[in-house]
């Protein structure tokens, strides 16, 4: 199996040593930067499996820079930052962010987190017993990880896919937050739960992008979400 690649953008040489000495104790190449340039480049030319970016960079613009690499391709993007504001954690998510972790981290857990994320993005295609569903115009394959309605594609981040998979895959189940997160991402915390409204919300906005008025995710108050089979 070849070496999962980790590109890490921080600018704390301290957090930058101990998070490579935690990822390559773990088996992954880290290749590390603090400059905006350069990390476009390391990742045109390395792609990596897995980028973590400090949204905190001196000089840069970090959203901006995590859009431009999820808009050059469908990579997993972990974010660390210092804020603990909810509304920086959304607008991050809502730019297709597969994790957000709070300074002062445990390395152990930011290798942990990328482990079950880079788990999931390897095994999700094999785990539905059904290689595509279709329903009202959507479909859903599982192998290639594509979504499309009447066969327009979509392009969905890694949780997003998970979640519409998750929802479509048992219709008639209203799936808690808790539920959803655990599922989706692997494990579970309080940021988190609260934040897959905001993956929710991202993937409705794609989603009626092409269907128009039609909603595929049906909100069920004080419970959660369920797929919407009409």
């Amino acid at each position: 199996m070849a070496v999962q690649k980790v590109l890490l953008i921080e600018d704390d040489l301290n957090i930058v040593e101990l998070v490579k000495l935690y990822l390559r104790k773990d088996g992954y190449k880290v290749i590390a930067t603090r400059e905006e340039k350069e990390a476009l480049r390391l990742a045109r030319e390395n792609r990596p499996d897995i980028i973590v970016l400090d949204l905190q960079l001196l000089g840069i613009d970090s959203l901006e820079l995590c859009r431009t690499l999820k808009d050059e391709s469908d990579i997993s993007v972990v974010i660390l930052t210092t804020n603990t504001l909810e509304e920086e954690h959304i607008k991050a998510l809502e730019l297709g962010v597969d994790d957000y972790i709070t300074k002062p981290f445990s390395p152990r857990e930011l290798t942990a987190r990328i482990r079950v994320i880079l788990r999931r993005r390897a095994t999700s295609s094999t785990e539905s017993g059904q290689s595509q569903i279709h329903r009202n115009k959507l479909t859903v394959d599982f192998l290639k990880m594509e979504v499309s309605i009447d066969g327009t594609p979509i392009s969905l981040t890694q949780i997003e896919f998970k979640i519409l998979g998750i929802l479509i895959k048992e219709p008639a189940v209203v799936f808690s937050r808790t539920q959803l997160t655990e599922r989706a991402v692997g494990f579970n915390n309080e940021s988190l739960d609260r934040s897959i409204d905001a993956h929710i919300s991202n993937l409705r906005h794609k989603l009626e992008s092409v269907a128009g008025h039609h909603n595929y995710i049906k909100t069920v108050y004080g419970h959660g979400y369920k797929f919407a089979d009409s």
